[in-house]
């Protein structure tokens, strides 16, 4: 078994089995033979105990073989038998016998962790997707996507539902225009809102929160359940990635447009390389990731990305906003249609909300586009694709949409920056 035919330096830091007592480390170029004593002990050759990656260097570390075959570093000094899970267990292929191990590729999963509850009545969005029973009362703390999504469907459920939102509005991540008609909805469905209001505590005996007013009262809300849904941040804690190193961007991982880490043949995707988080962005990363692995050449960087909030009416933003639009200098033309004007909207009963388009004035290039109402996630394709590839006002109000669809309220908004809508 020869190693003419491989390129050693593409696959980077590799292991190969050459007998029952030997394996080589491929390391700059050249071979180096290490010695796998009877306790599986992995002792490198030359009088060395550090092993190196990339510029990675871990001083005075010996590698040790599991019996499913992967190898982990550990320090001399540590208990082989309770060593933790270090570096290795991420950078070290499994060894296979009488087979060249593949390179080391390695792709830290996405992953996220949540802010944690209050007391013993709190409880994680995670968890609320699974309930046992449907509280009386259910508070949820924050006004986000997260909370508003799963506080609605616990309304529709049965359950008293309050909000707690420390900004004045609820959604405070979308412009006020959008989220009014979400606003509006909630106070139908008999959701109270308290914004402005921060949590001071909870108290497990007597079940209630304790929150405080803009004017500084502390108010005790009874509550059966509480819903934290204030964020989620990267899970970089628990699982030794700092053995690893990589350079870090705020509590993300830093990586490239090819989702590469700052080691090689190391790349980190969806929640754990931070914003946006979103389920589609990690399951595009890790569709390009794998193809990377593969041989072939991608690279990461979509024009945009849609954002969805699966509400009652529902939020979707592709691009620029025209408040981010005008933050980058461009000098935009910002045009809407409202749903009371769509036919299909009429039908479903629901004619609150609108689509937006924000277009480049000099040029009618299409930077943005949001939309509020029922069923609007499902415009979020045309949006995207609309701004992959580069299109006008004139090319969207020169496309026939079907009638009656929600669609045709995109393009009478786009004909209504042109100057020149249908129904209006």
């Amino acid at each position: 078994m020869g190693n003419e035919s491989i390129n050693w330096d593409k696959l980077g830091f590799d292991y190969i089995k050459t007998d029952k007592r030997y394996l080589s480390h491929w390391r700059d170029g050249a071979w180096d033979a290490g010695t796998l004593t009877e306790d599986n002990v992995l002792h490198i050759s030359e009088g060395s105990t550090a092993l190196h990656y990339g510029q990675q260097c871990f001083e005075g570390l010996k590698a040790y073989r599991c019996k499913d075959g992967s190898i982990n570093l550990f320090r001399p000094d540590q208990n082989a038998a309770r060593m933790q899970r270090s570096c290795a267990r991420l950078l070290m292929p499994h060894v296979e016998t009488e087979q060249f191990v593949e390179a080391c590729k390695q792709v830290v999963r996405a992953n996220e962790r949540f802010i944690p509850p209050y007391g013993t009545g709190g409880a994680l969005s995670t968890e609320a997707l699974a309930p046992t029973s449907v509280p009386k009362h259910l508070v949820v703390v924050g006004g986000g996507y997260i909370g508003l999504e799963l506080g609605i469907a616990y309304r529709k459920l049965g359950a008293e539902v309050s909000v707690v939102e420390a900004q004045e509005r609820i959604l405070p991540a979308y412009d006020g225009e959008l989220t009014q008609p979400v606003h509006e909805a909630l106070k139908q469905l008999g959701v109270k809102l308290y914004l402005k209001h921060s949590v001071e505590g909870f108290d497990a005996q007597a079940s209630t929160l304790q929150v405080r007013d803009p004017d500084g009262e502390t108010l005790n809300l009874d509550t059966d359940r509480v819903l934290v849904a204030v964020g989620r941040k990267p899970n970089t804690q628990g699982w030794n990635l700092e053995a690893l190193d990589l350079a870090m961007n705020g509590s993300a991982l830093k990586i490239d447009n090819r989702c590469q880490t700052s080691m090689r043949n190391v790349w980190a995707i969806g929640d754990l390389s931070g914003e946006p988080m979103l389920a589609h962005r990690a399951m595009a990363q890790g569709e390009m990731v794998a193809e990377l692995i593969a041989g072939q050449h991608r690279e990461f960087n979509p024009t945009a990305i849609a954002a969805v909030c699966f509400t009652d009416p529902e939020l979707v933003v592709v691009g620029k906003t025209p408040d981010e639009a005008k933050a980058a200098g461009l000098d935009c033309i910002v045009s809407s249609f409202p749903f009371a004007a769509n036919g299909r909207a009429m039908t479903l009963e629901s004619k609150s909300g609108f689509v937006r388009v924000v277009a480049r004035r000099d040029n009618h290039l299409i930077v943005g586009w949001q939309a509020v109402g029922v069923g609007v996630s499902e415009l979020s394709t045309a949006f995207g694709q609309s701004l992959e590839m580069g299109a006008r006002l004139e090319d969207i109000a020169g496309t026939i949409h079907a009638h009656p669809t929600l669609g045709e309220a995109v393009q009478e908004a786009a004909l209504r920056a042109l100057g020149h809508a249908l129904h209006l």
